[in-house]
């Protein structure tokens, strides 16, 4: 099997050698040190290259250290807080109630996203992936690639991989007074205290998430959102049902809205946000007092100030760098994947494009790349969501609508068949005539989450409607509706 030569080692039979001009020379420098840029690091080093890897930040980017790692640890949570209201139902009797203590849970959260840093620097230095700590920019010189500074550090390589991901944005004083007072889903995991009182403004699954741990733990929370319903960009089934389950859950759901302006109490630390909202030409102002905590969960951006202009990568209307399905720029040898071009902001996808990218340059798979369609998804709501494929919306502007014919599902999980507290399933299957093959699976409710893997797997082999029907049923179970609908 081919299998890549370092460049340095052919001339000196060293990993890294240092120039003449200062500038060290190797076969892969990488440019943050997320999920998409260490997995792409880590893969390369297998082929006998020479890495350097730089990030400013904790190893592991934003999955790891303010996204879907510690999420998952106050979704589980949260689910905790959901359950005991069930135990009575049940059978049993928790005596003189339930107290719960924030503080417990975040040392527990921090101490295991400290020992994953740990862990992804270790894999870093057994895999010879050699760590840069600092801000890379680009200086706009060549020697002949294109050079990155580090400090007072240059490296320059024939591939450059710009993995560097995103951050949360907040409107400015000038758009919003007192917008500032405001924190994003970085400064939720900073929180000392549960808030006894939150507004998250979004609509987004970073929105609906927070809100619904934070209402499931205790916090008096109110969710703001500019149209009728969350999630909007799902299958309209999801959308519906999530905005269902979140006023349902108890959180308080400010329509066609907005945060007009925020004041803070300099003793006390507490805000008066004033939400407008417009329905039918009639706006209306509402006042909500003592807010502890405003959370700003209303889009991300890509990170890519590095001085891009001046090796004159591409970007699009909306900052993300412009790539084709190899992951290249416009500029030969510099790459990008994850987040910071766009597209399926998800961890596993930086992962996959990453490995796929180094297996190309490195391992001679010139044709491997990532297919971006089928990509499965959770949102991790109260109850959690599992979509995969076309909604039905997109599915009949594609095909018509004389071609889509889709199977629905609404129930009561048999969890509930016990208790006072409710929350349904949905299902959806969107099918592509005349063979009806599954092009779209969506579904919201107890264990979808963890449903939908194995049904990602169907759907991205193109199993049909018939096909998902010859699988016998697992009874009694919620997935078993996905292979009996009629």
């Amino acid at each position: 099997m081919f299998r890549f030569r370092s460049i340095s080692r052919l001339f000196s039979g060293e990993i890294t050698r240092r120039m003449a001009s200062s500038v060290t020379k190797v076969d892969y420098l990488v440019i943050g040190g997320g999920s998409g840029g260490i997995a792409s690091a880590r893969r390369a080093t297998e082929f006998g290259v020479s890495a350097v890897l730089i990030e400013h930040g904790p190893l592991g980017g934003t999955c790891v250290n303010v996204g879907c790692v510690p999420k998952k640890v106050m979704f589980n949570t949260a689910m905790h807080a959901e359950m005991i209201h069930d135990h009575k139902d049940y059978g049993f009797n928790l005596g003189g109630g339930v107290t719960f203590d924030w503080s417990v849970i975040k040392q527990k959260r921090d101490a295991y996203i400290k020992r994953l840093n740990g862990i992804y620097a270790t894999n870093l230095d057994k895999a010879k992936v050699n760590t840069v700590h600092g801000h890379a920019r680009f200086t706009g010189e060549s020697d002949p690639h294109p050079i990155v500074e580090v400090g007072d550090k240059k490296f320059t390589a024939p591939h450059i991989l710009i993995a560097t991901g995103g951050y949360p944005v907040i409107p400015s004083n000038d758009e919003i007074p007192g917008a500032s007072h405001g924190i994003t889903s970085d400064g939720f995991f900073e929180l000392e205290d549960l808030p006894k009182k939150t507004v998250v403004v979004g609509a987004g699954y970073i929105a609906v998430e927070l809100a619904g741990i934070l209402n499931a733990l205790g916090s008096e929370t109110r969710l703001v959102i500019r149209r009728h319903q969350a999630l909007r960009a799902f299958d309209s089934m999801i959308s519906e049902n999530v905005t269902h389950e979140i006023t349902s859950s108890g959180i308080t759901l400010d329509r066609f809205s907005h945060v007009k302006k925020v004041v803070k109490d300099s003793t006390t630390g507490k805000m008066t946000i004033t939400i407008d909202s417009t329905q039918d030409g009639t706006t209306t102002s509402t006042v909500v007092e003592n807010v502890e905590c405003l959370i700003w969960a209303i889009g991300r951006k890509p990170n890519t100030d590095m001085n891009l202009d001046k090796v004159g990568v591409k970007l699009d209307n909306r900052g993300n760098i412009v790539v084709d399905k190899f992951q290249n720029t416009n500029i030969e040898g510099v790459h990008a994947v994850g987040d910071v071009q766009g597209k399926a902001l998800l961890t596993p996808v930086a992962i996959a494009a990453g490995r796929r990218l180094a297996h190309r340059l490195f391992d001679g798979k010139t044709d491997l790349f990532l297919d971006y369609t089928n990509i499965p998804t959770v949102v991790f709501s109260h109850p959690p969501i599992g979509t995969i494929g076309y909604t039905e919306a997109e599915a009949k502007k594609l095909h018509g609508d004389d071609k889509i014919k889709t199977y629905k599902a609404m129930f009561t999980p048999m969890y509930h068949a016990v208790t006072e507290r409710k929350t349904k399933v949905a299902m959806k299957l969107v099918c592509l005539l005349p063979t009806e093959q599954v092009i779209g699976l969506h579904m919201q409710g107890l264990g979808c989450d963890e449903m939908l893997q194995g049904f990602g797997v169907a759907v991205k082999m193109g199993a049909t409607k018939a096909q998902f029907d010859e699988c016998i049923a697992i009874h009694p179970t919620s997935s078993e509706e996905l292979v009996t609908m009629r």
